[in-house]
């Protein structure tokens, strides 16, 4: 009988790779100290297997990418399903700094990308495509699912490569992200950024061999809300997040639908949207939680649980989108993807924590990590990385990126539009396409600094010598 087992394969060799990596990080010390997360070590174990062994095998790494893109929906809803804590005062004057924190690297990433690729293009590669740096902010920032549904948008422009390209970007985010998280958490950790209570409960061995000891009183993941007999509970709740993605399907299929009636922009805009279904994702999820909320059906949803199904979505996506790195395509662009990625990934770790310390007046250093990781490698880095630091997500900093993702894409529509306007600079020849993309990516950097200022007011520059800002006295960083 002929049945379809990619999806299957691909499962199982990334299950493989966490495995072992759960193994290494159990029994290697260097790995314990730098609190290197499984699944970075598992996304470079499948990383050699996907390109020299794999393809042997009659298996490839086309469909790690699809892989990646649905995970990271799947992790956007498990997360705006769980119930949030009450908001504390200023709670949503945290979320529009989230949002601006984030945008602050959409415009800058976009600047850098695009002024590589002019340079490149008056220099060295004169037929490099006009759009190119725009692949820095859609993988580092947005995405491989973005990057890969954008980029694959430009072959009808003569690009064939772009959506194996902004893949490989997006892939070279999320390392770039996990070893420069990973160096932050250390930096942070010796330079005291973390408070006392977290720096305690970080120092145990199960923090550090990733494992809860034989003898050990475990705790708690997740709580039954349904019976047995009738339906699984953690059946249930995987229920409730895939019919939730459905609906999302079903929204954004009906809203590009429409949009492709009104002319070609919108079409164009229509096209970009399925790069950031996360988005509507997020947003169907938080519409499905509310109406739970409204009509006393709530009380049958486990926030533990969701936790888990949101751990589960992270962990994979994180080790498959390394995993999906094509080195034959690397190779081909290998001197701008290495220096474009060094730009991109220097701006994030220079500018994301002195930004962050100083827009934010409480857990600076969870929103540090939080923004640093989808600044250079998607939501799911973020939250891997927030993990290392707050495992339960007891903090409200994910909560607060999930209700900012709603902002944040209203706020980033003008960017969505202009993504293409490089890209018609290599089909007309006019170069003022190429220079109205730029124009829009430092409005967005200018709107960030008027937002930032707005916002952190008397913090905004203070010690600002220093890449850290520690709290003023009187200010709760808890």
């Amino acid at each position: 009988m002929d049945f379809t087992w990619s999806l299957f394969i691909d499962l199982g060799v990334v299950s493989i790779g966490l495995l072992i990596a759960t193994g290494i990080r159990y029994r290697f010390r260097f790995f314990q100290r730098y609190l290197i997360p499984n699944a970075l070590t598992a996304g470079f174990l499948i990383l050699p297997f996907y390109n020299y062994i794999a393809p042997h095998l009659g298996v490839t790494s086309a469909h790690l990418g699809e892989l990646v893109y649905h995970l990271l929906s799947l992790s956007f809803i498990s997360m705006t399903l769980r119930a949030t804590a009450p908001q504390a005062s200023g709670g949503d004057g945290r979320i529009f700094a989230t949002t601006i924190a984030t945008l602050s690297q959409f415009g800058i990433q976009a600047v850098i990308g695009l002024l590589f690729t002019f340079g490149l293009m008056v220099t060295v590669m004169p037929d490099l495509f006009p759009a190119f740096g725009f692949l820095l902010p859609l993988g580092f920032v947005q995405g491989p699912g973005q990057a890969y549904a954008i980029g694959s948008g430009w072959a009808r422009f003569g690009f064939a490569d772009a959506g194996s390209i902004g893949l490989t970007i997006a892939a070279v985010g999320v390392v770039y992200a996990s070893i420069g998280g990973v160096f932050l958490i250390n930096i942070g950790i010796r330079r005291k950024w973390l408070t006392e209570e977290f720096l305690k409960n970080m120092d145990t061995s199960a923090v550090k061999s990733g494992i809860f000891p034989s003898r050990k009183r475990r705790p708690v993941g997740a709580e039954i809300t349904t019976e047995s007999e009738a339906i699984d509970s953690f059946t249930f709740h995987i229920a409730l997040v895939f019919g939730v993605y459905l609906l999302a399907y079903l929204l954004l299929l009906g809203i590009t639908t429409s949009l492709s009636q009104l002319g070609p922009l919108a079409t164009d805009l229509a096209v970009n949207l399925w790069g950031i279904n996360f988005i509507f994702s997020a947003v169907t999820g938080i519409l499905v939680r509310t109406v739970m909320r409204r009509t006393g059906l709530d009380y049958a949803v486990d926030s533990k649980t969701l936790t888990r199904i949101s751990g589960l979505s992270v962990d994979f996506m994180v080790a498959a989108a390394i995993g999906a790195i094509s080195i034959v395509v690397v190779q081909a662009y290998l001197i701008p993807i290495i220096i474009l990625g060094l730009l991109g990934g220097l701006a994030a770790l220079l500018i994301v924590p002195w930004f962050c310390s100083r827009i934010f007046v409480d857990h600076q250093f969870h929103r540090t990590m939080m923004i640093f990781g989808v600044s250079t490698g998607t939501l799911p880095t973020g939250l891997a990385l927030l993990r290392v630091i707050d495992p339960e997500f007891e903090t409200p900093v994910a909560s607060d990126y999930m209700y900012a993702s709603g902002i944040t894409f209203l706020l980033a529509i003008p960017f969505i539009l202009a993504i293409n306007l490089p890209a018609y600079a290599a089909t007309t020849g006019d170069m003022r396409y190429f220079w109205a993309g730029l124009a829009v990516a430092v409005a967005y950097v200018i709107f960030v600094a008027v937002a930032f200022l707005f916002i952190a007011k008397g913090r905004a520059f203070a010690d600002g010598k220093n890449v850290w800002m520690h709290p003023r006295k009187g200010e709760d960083p808890s």
